[in-house]
């Protein structure tokens, strides 16, 4: 183990912007850390001492204790050999370095370790196949998260969500912050007050439409787009393909959580990849011109059974179920 900078671990383990690199709780401290360690390699040593310390002594502590950093500290720092002593045979010494550094390695695995365990900070939210749950967050914010979908967020930080598959938000504003909500997903993310809207990363690309109020939208190639209620945006980091337009609020996008699908105009294509992600099925049209048959109108959508059975009546078709794969062909 190489030698360790004392007066910069102990500047560090003090240090708020460092402190909070570690519990992930600002972007502005996650970014320049995380910038200044790939610009300074040969410090991993010590900032990975530095993180086991905090990390160990917030084991049980809300506020950290000065005293407590400085016995950690002292303790670390006794175990590491910093300086060879002239007095002892050189064998001696090699002896003492290895053990020595054997040790503060196996202080830092242990630090990290319980720190990982214990201090843990996210919250996750995921939902089996065809099942919908609503949640209230701990800002008073609602949410509807479909199924086979995820919400994730730092306990202190309940109003910056990352999510995978599809929800709907009830934003509670709080006036006399002003304090935002971020939805971030693998394309965009989405910035708030406090409004409605619903959210859908299914396909390899995020839909947003907005019920009420107005947010802005970050895309990943780098546009902000507004929207005010009654819009539609869709965008894909990967064709890097936008449509922002108005739809029809009368059958919003949003009633699956009501327990009911709403279609219009949808092509049976599109209807069965709605199926397919929420319920982990896998679909197979015996000829081209199915896929193309259009369904509207309202299926629900809690129970897999009744909703097969109301599509098959609605494109006058028949879907054979062998374990996790449907199979549609025409009703003769």
């Amino acid at each position: 183990m190489k030698n360790i900078d004392q007066h910069f671990l102990e500047n560090l383990i003090e240090d708020q912007s460092f402190i909070n690199w570690i519990k992930k709780s600002n972007r502005n401290d996650i970014q320049y850390w995380n910038s200044w360690i790939s610009k300074n390699p040969e410090q991993i040593e010590t900032i990975e001492l530095a993180k086991s310390l905090v990390l160990g002594i917030r084991f049980k502590e809300t506020v950290i204790d000065e005293k407590k950093i400085d016995k950690e500290l002292q303790k670390a720092l006794s175990s590491i050999h910093l300086k060879s002593k002239p007095t002892l045979p050189i064998y001696k010494q090699k002896k003492s370095f290895i053990s020595y550094g054997i040790a503060a390695t196996i202080l830092i695995i242990i630090g990290l370790f319980l720190g990982l365990q214990q201090y843990n900070t996210t919250t996750v939210h995921k939902t089996a196949y065809g099942e919908i749950i609503n949640l209230t967050l701990p800002d008073g914010t609602s949410v509807v998260l479909n199924g086979n979908s995820t919400i994730s967020y730092d306990k202190e930080n309940s109003r910056d969500i990352k999510l995978i598959g599809e929800a709907y938000f009830k934003v509670k504003p709080i006036p006399s912050t002003k304090a935002k909500f971020w939805v971030t997903t693998n394309d965009l993310k989405v910035e708030v007050y406090g409004t409605h809207f619903h959210v859908n990363t299914r396909d390899e690309k995020t839909d947003v439409v907005l019920d009420e109020g107005s947010i802005h939208l970050v895309l990943d190639n780098g546009i902000t787009k507004k929207m005010i209620p009654g819009e539609f945006v869709s965008f894909s980091k990967n064709t890097e393909n936008i449509t922002h337009k108005k739809v029809n609020l009368q059958v919003p996008y949003s009633l699956w959580r009501d327990g009911t699908y709403i279609f219009n105009n949808l092509t049976l294509k599109e209807v069965m990849k709605n199926m397919e992600y929420t319920y982990g099925i896998s679909t197979n049209f015996k000829t081209k011109e199915l896929e193309k048959k259009l369904i509207s109108g309202g299926i629900p959508n809690k129970n897999l059974k009744i909703c097969l059975a109301a599509i098959e009546k609605s494109a006058n078709v028949k879907i054979i179920q062998t374990n996790n794969t449907l199979t549609i062909i025409n009703n003769n």
